[in-house]
């Protein structure tokens, strides 16, 4: 039997790309899921009614993340239809949107994950864990440089994995323990595509630094994988062609 199974799992920006795919996974382990969106319902009850078909068990709480009111609402949904909240995934990012304001990459990517890591500490169960899911060219943003175009979510991004990890103490006093889980770029999802468009041949360039680029699928089952690994509080994960950014950073 999974070590998820019936756990509760909340999981932000759950309606497509990694979050959907790692919502799939949790529920084929046993986990009851909360998958989380900003506009689309319909694409998020699609993949609760691809879940149930499945005989998992999962609701879907339109929460926009910088919204502190939403924010609560969304954790409190874990507890009301499920009962308890045990794991919170912190996947949702953005900023490459050319239409939110210059200051939104920096609100939704620490702000927004400071403030659901606050929401999810008044309701996670002891043994619960937080997953904040990231790239390694956020990850490495302070060492390495990337790309123009995508430096302002990466600085965010870096901004709230510092944020976070400043609360870990925080977290051990209620029994929480954090994970990090870093990517390389990741083939089809909507960051990958935006910075192709805004610079074509960057996701070519960056399949052969790495060797390989992981699909959605793949990455989200290294995500799940972390939701119960035997791993320190603290621990951080790299997934995929991290040797070069490691050898910059050691360089």
């Amino acid at each position: 039997m999974s070590a998820l199974a019936g756990k509760t799992a909340v999981i932000t920006g759950s309606s497509r790309g990694v979050g959907a795919a790692t919502a799939k996974l949790l529920a084929e382990q046993g986990a009851n899921v909360v998958i989380n969106y900003r506009q689309k319902a319909p694409r998020a009850n699609k993949v609760v009614t691809e879940i149930e078909a499945a005989g998992g068990r999962a609701v879907a709480v339109g929460a926009d993340l910088t919204d502190a009111e939403d924010v609560s609402a969304l954790m409190q949904t874990a507890l009301d239809t499920f009962g308890s909240l045990d794991l919170l995934v912190l996947n949702a990012s953005g900023g490459m949107e050319a239409d939110l304001g210059e200051d939104y990459a920096m609100r939704l990517n620490r702000d927004a994950q400071v403030a659901a890591l606050t929401a999810g500490l008044e309701r996670l169960s002891p043994g619960g864990r937080v997953v904040f899911v990231t790239s390694h060219q956020a990850h490495f943003i302070d060492q390495v440089e990337t790309m123009p175009e995508y430096e302002l979510v990466a600085r965010s991004k870096r901004a709230g994995e510092t944020a976070l990890t400043e609360r870990l103490g925080e977290m051990s006093e209620k029994g929480v323990s954090f994970v990090v889980v870093s990517g390389d770029m990741i083939e089809g999802t909507v960051t990958a595509t935006l910075l192709n468009r805004a610079r074509p041949g960057a996701l070519e360039e960056r399949r052969e630094a790495a060797g390989k680029l992981y699909s959605v699928e793949e990455f989200a089952a290294e995500v799940v994988a972390m939701a119960s690994a035997d791993v320190p509080t603290g621990h951080i994960e790299l997934v995929g062609g991290a040797d070069d950014f490691l050898a910059r950073t050691q360089g």
